[in-house]
């Protein structure tokens, strides 16, 4: 991780068994290391305050909602920690809408190219 080899794209977090579990983060193999290696892409459990679990459960009951890890960094004493953020996927007329104005951007772009 310290040397940068994380990829967050496709990560979610879900709840098991009261638990918060972070799925599909990949994080590269240490190159030095042996037989002892860690898998590189495998469901990784978060660690975080009781409270807290029971506040994020009750935000994502509501409809449409999803906890996605955001970055990771190290702390003062050394630790990598994981910054998660509670997001809600678009609509439908919102993603045409973002359609339409991609589209409107290379049309654009194509006729600045001309000149």
């Amino acid at each position: 991780m310290r040397t940068g080899q994380v990829n967050l794209t496709d990560a979610y977090c879900v709840f098991k068994n009261g638990e918060l579990w972070v799925k599909n983060i990949h994080i590269a193999e240490y190159k030095q290391g042996g037989y002892a290696n860690h898998i590189a892409k495998s469901d990784r459990k978060l660690l975080m305050h009781k409270r807290e679990l029971e506040k994020l459960q009750t935000k994502l009951k509501t409809k449409g909602t999803t906890l996605i890890p955001t970055r990771i960094y190290f702390n003062e004493k050394g630790l990598a920690k994981l910054e998660i953020a509670l997001a809600r996927g678009k609509k439908m007329f919102d993603k045409r809408q973002t359609e339409k104005e991609q589209e409107a951007k290379r049309e654009v772009a194509r006729v600045m190219k001309r000149f």
